[in-house]
Parts: structure tokens; C-alpha cells; sequence
């Protein structure tokens, strides 16, 4: 990509690459031995794997990881695509943020899996992904018009 092409991105376009930059990035590190330590699973508490020693992680959670990384480059390509891509983002990682509270720890619904420090981590992430896309997104609706 070239600098021009940089300049004429938007702030929200830019949030929303640095945050799909960060997804893949730590969907790609939960992956490599070393960084993520234990014996990781597909899926479930069956997964020891903790990803720098604190965030539970497995084959599936790296994969999600992954696609958001994914679709977070992919739609901030477009400022309408990065507003939905954090706005909505937020909110699923909100949603994960309750999923945690009801059913982590040794549930059998825990199938992601995560733990306390990844339900932390799914809180802030869904509140500054939604906040980051609501105050940036503001001028977004405005340009369409």
C-alpha cells in the first residue's frame, strides 16, 4: 500500500485496520509454540493452551482471532465498512464478555474456551471497539448524505 493511498484513509478506516492488524497478529501468535504454551485442543475446556501465559486459547479461538483480523482489514477499507466492522465488533465482543460470565470456567459450555482474563479482555475490547466506532463513525453517516 502506498503512502498516498495511507493519507486518504479516514480515522475510522485507520482504527479499524489497527484493530483487524491486531486480531490477526494474536490470532497468528496463539498459534506458535513458546508464545502460547500447553497442549492446545480444537475446542473446549480440553484446551490447556494459554496464549502469554494468561489467555486461554484454542484451535477455534485463534481461528476467530484470525477471520476478525480478516474482515477488520477487509472492511476498513471503506469508512461505512470500518464503522460496522467496529460498531458491531464491539458488540459481539460484548456479547462474548455475558457468554463468559454464564458459562466460563469449567461449563460445558465453555466452548471457546476463556477464562477470567479473557472475559476482561472481551469487556474492553466490545466497549472501546463500540465507543471507538460510534465517535468515529459520527461523520461517516454525514459524508453518505
Amino acid at each position: 500500500m502506498s503512502t498516498n493511498a495511507i493519507s486518504h484513509r479516514t480515522p475510522i478506516q485507520l482504527a479499524a485496520m489497527v484493530v483487524g492488524a491486531v486480531f490477526l497478529l494474536v490470532g497468528i501468535l496463539g498459534f506458535i509454540p513458546g508464545i502460547t504454551a500447553g497442549a492446545i485442543g480444537f475446542a473446549g475446556m480440553g484446551s490447556h493452551a494459554m496464549l502469554l501465559g494468561v489467555f486461554q486459547v484454542s484451535v477455534l479461538h485463534n481461528i476467530v482471532h484470525v477471520l476478525f483480523g480478516v474482515a477488520g482489514l477487509a472492511l476498513g477499507r471503506t469508512a461505512g465498512g470500518a464503522k460496522g466492522f467496529l460498531t458491531w465488533g464491539g458488540a459481539i465482543y460484548l456479547v462474548l464478555f455475558v457468554y463468559g460470565l454464564f458459562f466460563g470456567g469449567d461449563s460445558a459450555g465453555n466452548f471457546v474456551p476463556v477464562n477470567m482474563a479473557d472475559n476482561i479482555l472481551h469487556l474492553f475490547l466490545g466497549v472501546g471497539m463500540l465507543v471507538i466506532g460510534l465517535a468515529l463513525g459520527r461523520n461517516v453517516a454525514a459524508a453518505r448524505r
